[in-house]
């Protein structure tokens, strides 16, 4: 090892994505190749994609993205969904053998939909997701989305995404993670994304106040089985975004709030704004080094802590737009780009299919 290698601190696990706003789909190929750069970042423990727009021909069916440990958790799983759900089609997710991942488990999708609603589609769906996590063994939703998936494991990121075939999938979003564990285990269903519904999330740091989280999450009735502290954020966000409508430019005011003296020094109305926010939300508030991508339907956005203490960097060229950890990374794939910068801490950046890339800090007149 060179004397370099040894004093190199690589602030912890990649992360990229990749966003075409005109909604054009492109293979998994590019994603491979831009996580790829950022090898050194990953350990081997943990790598994994999140794609949307890759279920053309379901587009309106919930596809379930499930990891099995055994045949009788198959056999569990699927008599619970065969009783809630109308399954569609089910099938083995598609692989190929590589050297480099070994030990896999057995993967399965099912495109499917609710039964028997008593509350809303996405409820429901979340009920089930909740059940298969949490009462069998060996079973576990990786994805429950529409027209997206989760494909995820155990290795480099980009050995994850050959051994998927991510190549032969076509995507308008994509996002990545390649994972250097450093407080939980390196398995299958701890490998980021992490997802609920049609969000996705990819972490860089660590999440100090995950038993505050969890406790919190668990009065709305998410519960947390998957050993890893990222899984907090997506269901956060699912909380936030989807069941209390927070838009997004506003989540980075409650996942990263700004701290109390920065809120006393505010002029009203944003004072106030920020005192409240904070005051309801305070169970939601994130604390620990991170930066975080999150994937959801039409559209993707990035948020760093409100120290920074983990990198992002966006940038864009034409109608695409790029989060990651390294410039580097973008690079591999848009060597030439419009603009590029880095998050500032507490930073929410977002784009979406159809709208500009919009940009906003801690800002209330900004984001009304």
């Amino acid at each position: 090892m060179r004397e370099d290698q040894l004093y190199r601190i690589p602030s912890g696990c990649a992360v990229v994505g990749i966003l075409n706003q005109d909604g054009f789909r492109i293979s998994g190929e590019g994603i491979i190749r831009s996580i790829a750069v950022m090898h050194d970042r990953s350990n081997g423990l943990g790598g994994g994609f999140a794609g949307y727009g890759i279920y053309p021909d379901f587009p309106d069916l919930y596809a379930f993205h499930i990891l099995y440990d055994d045949r009788q958790a198959v056999i569990t799983t699927e008599d619970i969904i065969q009783n809630l759900c109308e399954v569609e089609h089910s099938e083995v997710i598609p692989f190929r053998e590589i050297k480099e991942v070994q030990n896999y488990p057995y993967f399965k999708r099912y495109f499917l939909f609710p039964k028997g609603k008593i509350f809303s589609e996405d409820d429901e769906v979340v009920k089930l997701v909740m059940k298969i996590n949490s009462s069998i063994s060996g079973a576990y939703v990786i994805s429950s989305g529409k027209n997206m998936g989760i494909f995820k494991g155990v290795g480099y990121p980009e050995d994850i995404g050959r051994f998927f075939r991510l190549e032969e999938y076509q995507a308008y979003c994509w996002i990545s993670h390649g994972r250097f564990p450093t407080n939980s285990v390196g398995w299958w269903g701890g490998a980021h994304p992490f997802g609920l519904l049609s969000w996705s999330v990819v972490h860089n740091g660590e999440i100090s106040s995950y038993g505050i989280n969890r406790r919190y999450l668990q009065n709305f009735d998410y519960h947390c089985n998957l050993q890893t502290d990222t899984e907090v954020i997506t269901y956060l966000v699912d909380l936030l975004g989807r069941k209390h409508q927070i838009r997004i430019p506003f989540l980075g005011s409650v996942l990263a709030s700004p701290f109390w003296h920065e809120i006393d020094l505010m002029s009203e109305p944003e004072k106030t704004f920020y005192r409240s926010l904070r005051m309801i939300y305070g169970g939601a508030l994130l604390n620990g080094p991170f930066s975080i991508i999150v994937g959801f339907d039409k559209g993707m956005f990035g948020l760093v802590d409100r120290i920074k203490l983990r990198p992002m960097i966006a940038a864009w060229k034409d109608s695409t737009f790029y989060l990651s950890s390294e410039e580097s990374a973008i690079r591999e794939i848009a060597p030439d780009l419009d603009e590029i910068r880095p998050l500032q801490a507490g930073e929410v950046v977002s784009g979406q299919v159809g709208e500009k890339i919009s940009y906003g800090k801690k800002c209330f007149v900004s984001r009304v």
